[in-house]
């Protein structure tokens, strides 16, 4: 059996794009990802050459820019940079969830637009769902967007919006003025970040990350017809176009992280050494070790699983693996960087190895982009089929 017709071994082409992105992010790595948090700057470099190599649009269609690759594809891209220390969180919003949701959905006219400069990098989309009294519920969303003639009108809030800093756009859920109640049928609108009476803040966070968090507000923000994307009555079908490559997104940036974090602390216990032994051959250091090397190695697993059937336009299908993978990859990563600081003993907590910003970063991956207890709330009621708690 070959690569080409093994499931769990990649293509010489996905290996290859993975030995392309590592060299990639080798050349930029962790210390020039915390001199941009320290310094208040973007990973501008790093994204706008990843963007003339290809590497940010390989899911997005090859007519419009892209490399007419998937979802397994950008995961290797995010992994891959998340793995040499450094990260693009936009990575998970504009290409993955932006890039997806317009190359299924939109207009002619909107791919021309968007998608060729959303491929190369030169335009950059956020997206906004969550508001201050609907996190995790998101039918409680209540930004409305209203007709006006052949306009629309959105009023609403967003909170906790990645990089709407560094954005051109913002694709925002909002709900139709006559579908307020009842279940949630979202409306998908492209908001350019400097329309009339759109406003943002910044929210202050205690992570090292150059790429930051915002609060918004849309008051009357008037928007064309073709603004909407797809259906104003789509139902959901939009939203899992986005959501779960956002959940294989954020596992792949996990996988990453922990991956930092496992080689960091091997090469750091082969080599330390007490009473004339690498405290690497110890079983109290080596098996923790170990055990997350398997956790991650399950997760990726996962994460490729979901990669696969969102690739092959099974969007329900998809969904179960794309929350399970999110979920292992961030409890791995999380588990992974404490006993990798642990392992380290002081020299961990010490700027010179960089692994104590990591106990901060990386627990995003258990909270965002959706909690660990609603994905377990998403697996008890749809995989198990029990009743819903709420």
């Amino acid at each position: 059996m070959t690569a080409l017709d093994n499931p769990f071994v990649e293509t010489p082409e996905r290996a290859d794009l993975r030995d392309a992105v590592a060299g990639l992010a080798a050349k930029y790595g962790q210390e020039y990802f915390r001199e941009c948090a320290r310094e208040g700057r973007k990973t501008d470099e790093l994204w706008q050459e990843a963007g003339k190599l290809g590497f940010i649009g390989v899911n997005l269609p090859e007519e419009y820019g892209g490399g007419g690759a998937g979802m397994y594809e950008l995961a290797i891209v995010m992994e891959e940079i998340a793995a040499s220390g450094t990260g693009l969180l936009m990575l998970v919003v504009s290409p993955a969830i932006c890039g997806n949701v317009i190359a299924r959905f939109g207009t002619d006219e909107q791919k021309q637009r968007w998608l060729p400069g959303l491929a190369d990098g030169s335009i950059t989309m956020a997206f906004g769902i969550t508001e201050p009294d609907a996190g995790s519920n998101s039918h409680n969303i209540t930004t409305t967007a209203r007709r006006d003639g052949s306009d629309w009108l959105l009023s609403g809030q967003k909170v906790y919006i990645s990089g709407v800093d560094q954005a051109q756009a913002v694709l925002i859920v909002a709900r139709t003025e006559d579908a307020k109640t009842g279940k949630l049928k979202p409306a998908l609108f492209i908001v350019p970040t400097d329309a009339e009476n759109f406003s943002y803040t910044m929210i202050d966070m205690e992570l090292q990350n150059p790429e930051k968090q915002f609060q918004l507000f849309l008051d009357d923000v008037r928007l064309p017809a073709d603004a909407l994307v797809g259906d104003e009555d789509a139902a959901l079908s939009q939203l899992f176009a986005g959501l779960n490559p956002e959940r294989i997104m954020a596992a792949a940036s996990a996988v990453g992280m922990g991956r930092f974090a496992l080689d960091k602390a091997v090469s750091y216990v082969k080599e330390r050494t007490v009473w004339k032994t690498p405290i690497g051959a110890h079983q109290a250091i080596a098996h923790p070790l170990a055990q997350g090397k398997i956790e991650l190695e399950m997760a990726k697993l996962m994460m490729q699983k979901a990669a696969t059937m969102y690739d092959a336009g099974d969007d329900w299908g998809a969904a179960e693996p794309a929350n399970m993978a999110k979920y292992a990859a961030a409890e791995a990563a999380v588990k992974i960087v404490d006993q990798a600081v642990h392992s380290m003993g002081g020299n961990g907590l010490t700027s010179e190895y960089g692994m104590a910003p990591m106990l901060s970063l990386v627990r995003i991956a258990r909270v965002a982009p959706v909690s660990r207890e609603m994905i377990l709330n998403f697996v008890a009621q749809a995989s198990l089929g029990l009743p819903k708690s709420y």
